[in-house]
């Protein structure tokens, strides 16, 4: 089952530059040109953050910049493995190196995930790192 927990998480809230309402609990990023939060859809997208909400264009975008949150997972995830975003926004693991070396390294699954299904992670996505 997956949880969410905040002792100390930093959010932020942005202007969904697109219709957000299916990406609930995705990877976003921010459109250089705009400002605006939109979807992450490319593998080597560097995320903001996972969005909270699931607002349509205009509307307010909630998003966990750090903290625990739930997460969409991209296939399977054992509990402890690091998670890069996917080109589809979600949650995935990836070897460091290969093709995990042009990805961002975001965070750690809490909880095991499984494809489309929801996981609890810890993200840091200020602090997004090239996977080595």
């Amino acid at each position: 089952m997956a949880y969410e927990f905040s002792n100390y998480a930093v959010k932020a809230t942005l202007v969904a530059g697109a219709d957000l309402s299916a990406k609930q609990y995705h990877f976003v990023k921010i459109d250089s040109s705009t400002g605006k939060a939109i979807a992450v859809n490319g593998a080597t997208d560097r995320p903001f953050g996972v969005l909270q909400n699931n607002p349509t264009a205009d509307q307010e975008a909630e998003i966990l910049v750090v903290g625990g949150t739930k997460i969409v997972a991209g296939g399977t995830a054992a509990a402890g493995t690091p998670l890069f975003p996917s080109a589809s926004g979600n949650a995935v693991t990836l070897a460091f190196g290969g093709s995990g070396a042009t990805a961002y390294s975001v965070g750690t699954f809490v909880t095991a995930g499984s494809a489309s299904a929801t996981a609890t992670a810890v993200v840091d996505c200020a602090n997004a790192g090239r996977g080595q």
